[in-house]
């Protein structure tokens, strides 16, 4: 018996092998015979010399499959091997009884007990080194070590022909057993040897000739790698680098074809066709590479890198090759706010998915703005400044110091809003396709595993490394063949699902605890301020993100937006008006709870003035709180500052005449008339005291 690999096996002839005696010349003769091992063939019981199965019934058994034969008996020098466990019962006792215990085998016991570590062996390989002066590397000493050490064991067994003659039953080296017993030992020896039965012989007689740096790969640092030039290299790697992406076996292909001209190659960019000739070594012989040299060129860590900015996205090229900044983040709130967009990772009823902006504090992580819609707009973006100002404004907080947006969706307001100095003092616009840039990636990434998949269900992706991170999915096998069974929701639901998961992200503790010690994202946002902010001006900003309408102005005091009034700060704004144009444009941004406390007018893009609500006042006087007489002062106030005006740009009287009237009075005596003077002027002096009105109010009763 013997093994292939670690399958336990006897061979189709040892199973059929007659033992028992010829009769010639009336003896019996047992020369042939192999069991019998220097015994009396009287002490054998007949059965034992009898063959365990006849060779028809060995056919059969094979024919039919129910035995497993692991090697056919093809090709020069290979005979049949079987497995034994899948034998018959009755063959394996037979076996037992012919051939002896099945569980012991004489060559991988004695390897077990005579294998060790060639220490001269080590020395070689660590002392070696090669005609550049460079050393083996020390996984490659450790490798040629290991094969030496088991070599050395190989021709030790060689040497005892004692075992020799045991194991082999007195027979010739059976080198398909001694690959077999070798490769048992692979895992636990961790040796590199040829299995194949041929090559391992080669192997220990090349060893036993030249020694330790035969085990020497010949394809490290070999004439190969010194034939190849910058030349060929580049060839090589343009024709690698075709849209088809062909594999290493096709580039050598292609590569041998032009060296045999039936393949012509042509630089695209100078015109240039290659000449087979210039691709020759010394002697005049093309330079034929295998497909090894090959795959060493295209597995350099730079022409990969340059053959994946050829094939792969720019996504994939920037994060497996390209390197990057390492950066630390800010240390104070609102220094820089970090925006950018994803996909709810659950679907609607309609298969798409809503799509929502977020602004992250880039200090605390905290989110500070966010947006929902059914569409990837620019309004998405909008609305996710909007909420963002919501909060700061609700908060008392100052204008953040930086924004960092993307491109996408972004770019259309690179004019105004996203114009550095216009609104914010800095913005940094990342380079397109590298998230790895965008610190609001990273966040979505942390909200995403730390609290959408604690409060939601089927969260993740299906080619997650994580087995945890795959979400269920059950694939419909109809006539798309692109359906699978997922659950669907809401617009509603993953809306209010995922604020309520931002509610929850923003109220955990801040990671780095060591710096903020107890302290939640929220808590570090709202108390750890850049103390250099500044104060931010609505009028501008709500021109760029506010609500806006078109009104006018009416009886030069107010302008109606959202069915309410609004005021103007002062009469003097009306002077501010183009002439026959009381037209203007008002922005607003409502609060949290849709109130607009005031808004910002402009005409022709100028702006007029900030309007505040103005609050109308009950004009039954028994019913009139202090709400309503603090209305009634500030427009009684307005309508008096009006008056002034008027009083104070009063237009002097003229006389009109014509000049010949004028020459005809003069020269009249004409005795002076005094007029008395009258005041024209309403007095809205008692109107101003409260007292006043309530006393005439009681007279007219």
């Amino acid at each position: 018996m013997e093994y292939f690999g670690k399958i336990l096996c006897i061979s189709a002839n040892d199973l059929t092998y007659d033992d028992r005696p010829v009769i010639i010349d009336g003896k019996a003769d047992y020369s042939h015979s192999r069991v019998l091992d220097g015994r009396e063939p009287s002490t054998l019981p007949a059965d034992i010399l009898a063959p365990i199965m006849s060779l028809p019934n060995y056919k059969q058994l094979k024919a039919r499959g129910q035995i497993n034969v692991v090697r056919l008996g093809k090709g020069l020098g290979n005979y049949a091997l079987v497995e034994v466990a899948t034998l018959p019962v009755r063959f394996r006792e037979r076996i037992k009884e012919k051939y002896g215990e099945m569980k012991v085998n004489i060559l991988r016991d004695w390897f077990a007990q005579h294998y060790v570590m060639d220490a001269k062996a080590r020395a070689f390989y660590t002392r070696f080194r090669f005609d550049n002066g460079e050393a083996l590397p020390p996984e490659h000493i450790s490798e040629y070590t290991t094969n030496a050490s088991v070599l050395q064991a190989v021709i030790a067994l060689l040497n005892d022909t004692k075992i020799l003659r045991k194991a082999m039953q007195g027979g010739s080296v059976n080198w398909g057993e001694m690959a077999g017993a070798i490769s048992y030992y692979q895992a636990e020896f961790g040796h590199t040897l040829p299995l194949s039965t041929n090559r391992f012989k080669a192997r220990v007689n090349e060893f036993k000739e030249l020694g330790y740096e035969c085990l020497i790969s010949k394809k490290f640092q070999n004439q190969n790698k010194r034939k190849i030039t910058y030349r060929i290299e580049r060839l090589v790697l343009s024709l690698a680098a075709q849209e088809q992406r062909p594999y290493a076996t096709t580039v050598m292909e292609m590569y041998n074809q032009f060296l045999c001209g039936e393949l012509e190659v042509t630089d695209l960019e100078t015109g240039e066709i290659y000449n087979p000739e210039e691709f020759i070594d010394k002697k005049g012989n093309p330079i034929v590479l295998s497909e090894g040299s090959i795959a060493n060129i295209l597995n350099d860590h730079k022409n990969k890198a340059l053959l994946s900015k050829e094939h792969d996205s720019r996504w994939d090229f920037n994060n497996r090759y390209r390197p990057y900044h390492l950066r630390k983040v800010a240390n104070f709130a609102g220094s820089k706010i970090s925006l950018d967009d994803r996909d709810l990772p659950r679907p609607m009823h309609n298969g798409q998915r809503v799509k929502a902006y977020y602004a992250y504090d880039v200090a605390s992580g905290a989110v500070v703005g966010y947006a929902y819609s059914r569409l990837k707009t620019k309004e998405l973006f909008i609305d996710c400044m909007r909420n963002m100002f919501q909060t700061l404004d609700r908060n008392g907080l100052y204008m953040p110091a930086e924004l960092e947006v993307e491109h996408h969706l972004v770019s259309n307001f690179a004019d105004g809003l996203m114009n550095a100095g216009t609104v914010f003092p800095l913005i940094r616009w990342c380079n397109p396709g590298n998230s790895r840039e965008k610190r609001a990636e990273h966040f979505n990434r942390t909200k995403k595993y730390s609290v959408e998949k604690r409060l939601q269900t089927n969260i993740g992706r299906w080619y997650a490394k994580l087995e945890a991170n795959r979400p269920k999915e059950e694939k419909v096998y109809d006539e798309f063949n692109d359906t699978y069974k997922v659950k669907t929701y809401s617009y509603e639901e993953l809306v209010a699902d995922d604020i309520r998961a931002i509610q929850e992200y923003n109220s955990q503790l801040h990671p780095n605890q060591k710096k903020y010690p107890g302290m939640t994202r929220w808590d570090v946002f709202c108390q750890t301020q850049n103390p250099d902010l500044a104060a931010w001006d609505k009028h501008v900003l709500y021109r760029y993100i506010g609500e806006c309408t078109e009104t006018s102005i009416r009886q030069n005091m107010y302008c109606t937006v959202q069915y309410q009034q609004y005021r103007l700060p002062s009469p003097d704004v009306i002077e501010k008006l183009a002439p026959r144009n009381n037209k203007v444009v008002a922005y607003y941004l409502p609060d949290i709870d849709g109130n607009i406390n005031e808004v910002y007018i402009y005409q022709n893009d100028k702006f007029i003035a900030t309007c505040a609500l103005l609050e109308r006042y009950n004009e039954a006087t028994a019913e009139q709180t202090d709400a309503d007489h603090e209305a009634y002062i500030e427009q009684s106030k307005y309508v008096a500052q009006f008056d002034s005006m008027m009083k104070k740009g009063k237009i002097q009287k003229v006389a009109v005449v014509s000049k010949k009237e004028a020459q005809e009075i003069e020269g009249v005596d004409v005795k002076p008339v005094v007029v008395p003077v009258v005041n024209d002027e309403e007095d809205y002096s008692d109107f101003m005291d409260i007292e006043s009105i309530k006393e005439r109010a009681r007279a007219s009763v």
